[in-house]
């Protein structure tokens, strides 16, 4: 879709603490986040389930935005309670029973330059339906992969454990080359040579039945991350956190990436080298299934990671 059909949708957004019609959430051209990219936001899903839409992980995902937010030295205006319901209100009025839900935190446009004071800061929670990131193919028979010439943040060039909106220039970039070249991620190398992640998600590996991922350095800390993690603790199966190096990737029996837009996808293959089989294995069939039964409220186990809408 393109900017102009985001912005002729119909509907409601949570605007600075009021909902608005979709057409009238806008702000000037001279907004602060706009020119400098100092602002934070979220990624957040909710899903049809039979007691009707469940926002899944919402406390997390809030808790994330008010850590990037004291990271930047931001100070939000609302509180978590607030900013949850601003998610719920918005799926429920504009009558979503699915959904993807964007919070963003910018700075206002009551001045310019480096030095980022007297601003307000502004929130908006918007939601609109987005049935799936990836066609089915792609999630049983994975993505084409392409290692990045673009290099991961460094932890003392930005803030890597805020998920702030300037970060995603490196991401924007780096999948624009993998298009480029025929592939449909990126995955990025931190600046020392080590696997990080990709454009927007984490990233894990399989070999001998242990489950490896990166440690959290220059990567995010991501919440379907965390999801994982925790099923492969019911499962049994060992999750070692380290840094892993490109041609592990390779010889990997597995490899798969994670994040609440991709959900859980397998990759197929990185620079031209098939990983595994070619398509999705056992393991990262498991934690997919498991992934999809959470989310839609087909499991027990966890039960407050679900949020109900109404």
């Amino acid at each position: 879709m393109t900017p102009a059909g985001m912005a002729d949708r119909e509907g409601l957004i949570w605007f600075n603490g009021e909902m608005v019609d979709w057409k009238d959430a806008k702000v000037h051209v001279l907004t602060h986040t706009l020119h400098y990219g100092l602002g934070v936001f979220e990624g957040v899903r909710a899903y049809k389930t039979d007691n009707g839409a469940c926002i899944f992980r919402l406390l997390d995902h809030t808790d994330r935005l008010f850590k990037s937010a004291h990271i930047l030295n931001m100070k939000l205006p609302y509180s978590m309670d607030e900013i949850n319901e601003a998610h719920r209100t918005v799926v429920r009025q504009n009558k979503l029973t699915s959904a993807y839900m964007r919070p963003l935190c910018f700075l206002g446009s009551e001045e310019m330059g480096l030095r980022a004071d007297k601003l307000r800061v502004n929130v908006m929670v918007a939601a609109w339906e987005w049935p799936s990131y990836v066609s089915p193919d792609l999630m049983e028979n994975g993505m084409k992969v392409r290692t990045s010439s673009y290099t991961r943040h460094h932890v003392n060039i930005t803030m890597c454990k805020a998920k702030a909106v300037g970060n995603y220039t490196n991401s924007i970039l780096a999948l624009r080359e993998a298009l480029d070249s025929g592939a449909d991620e990126s995955l990025l190398l931190d600046a020392e040579g080590y696997i990080a992640e990709g454009s927007g998600e984490n990233v894990f590996i399989v070999r001998d039945g242990v489950i490896h991922t990166p440690e959290l350095t220059s990567c995010l800390d991501g919440i379907t991350r965390d999801t994982i993690i925790n099923f492969a603790g019911e499962l049994g199966l060992p999750v070692v956190e380290r840094r892993i190096t490109r041609d592990e990737v390779y010889i990997a029996d597995e490899a798969f990436f994670t994040g609440t837009a991709a959900e859980v996808l397998p990759i197929q293959s990185l620079d031209g080298r098939t990983i595994g089989a070619g398509h999705r294995g056992p393991i990262t069939e498991k934690l997919q299934q498991m992934y999809f039964d959470q989310v839609t409220g087909r499991r027990a186990e966890h039960p407050d990671w679900l949020t109900a809408v109404d």
